[in-house]
């Protein structure tokens, strides 16, 4: 563990960035390169506040900030009486864009998996109907779709279709491929809008993420469009845990 440790230390010092940013973001940036690298591994514990004082040669404030910082911003996590670790990464998702769930596990270098708990076809109710702009009775499609990352569950996607736009979708198997893909090949989306809101899970919703009933969750209501008509109207749960939105603004 002190091999361990001075070695962190060593490599870090040659990480400092040769700048005029101020000390204290130069230990971050030196912290936050060795996270984005691979080389300090989730739940690794870092060096603490008196090893990095000793070895970078700063001081306790500086230090202190950048660990604060960093944990503040999620990369860090501090556990009373154990000391500072590199926290866990929590999968994001493009907030104004809308991408495939499988391709965004697999730029993590994650495995996608998932398990198709539902397909239906069926009249719409009213609500559905709202939903999808059609008329009452029309005929749709109903899925429930459970999405992994390895072997974890990070998804439940519920979705209702319009059968005029995609009327194969209930022949599919969503276990192989994803229904954004399909329904990106019948009915490619031209527009789209989100409602993002914290909500807590049913009790069968926390029995399929494998949370507990007090965690918040993350959910995501999604229509999209393909020219003048609704195609799908979705519904996305995920764990507040385990998921993060991610947006970037112009200049």
């Amino acid at each position: 563990m002190i091999e361990q440790t001075e070695s962190m230390l060593a490599n870090l010092l040659n990480d400092l960035p040769h700048t005029s940013l101020p000390i204290y973001a130069k230990v971050k940036h030196a912290i936050t390169h060795k996270i984005s690298t691979g080389e300090w591994q989730e739940d690794q514990r870092v060096p603490s506040e008196t090893e990095l004082v000793k070895a970078l040669g700063v001081s306790r404030m500086t230090v202190n900030r950048a660990l604060r910082e960093l944990t503040a911003e999620g990369l860090l996590t501090r556990q009373q009486g154990l000391g500072t670790f590199v926290a866990k990464k929590k999968a994001h998702s493009a907030l104004f864009e809308v991408h495939n769930i499988a391709d965004e596990i697999a730029a993590r270098g994650h495995k996608h998996k998932a398990a198709l708990l539902v397909i239906e076809s069926g009249q719409a109710s009213v609500e559905e109907a709202m939903m999808l702009g059609v008329r009452t009775h029309h005929t749709i499609f109903r899925s429930v779709v459970l999405h992994f990352e390895n072997t974890l569950p990070i998804q439940i996607e519920e979705r209702v279709v319009n059968a005029t736009l995609a009327p194969e979708y209930d022949q599919q198997d969503f276990t192989q491929y994803t229904s954004y893909e399909y329904l990106m090949q019948v009915a490619p989306m031209t527009e789209g809008e989100h409602l993002v809101e914290a909500v807590l899970p049913s009790d069968i919703e926390c029995e399929r993420l494998r949370i507990d009933a007090n965690e918040p969750c993350l959910q995501i209501k999604r229509r999209t469009w393909s020219g003048d008509d609704i195609v799908t109207a979705t519904r996305l749960l995920h764990p507040g845990s385990r998921f993060q939105l991610f947006g970037h603004f112009g200049r």
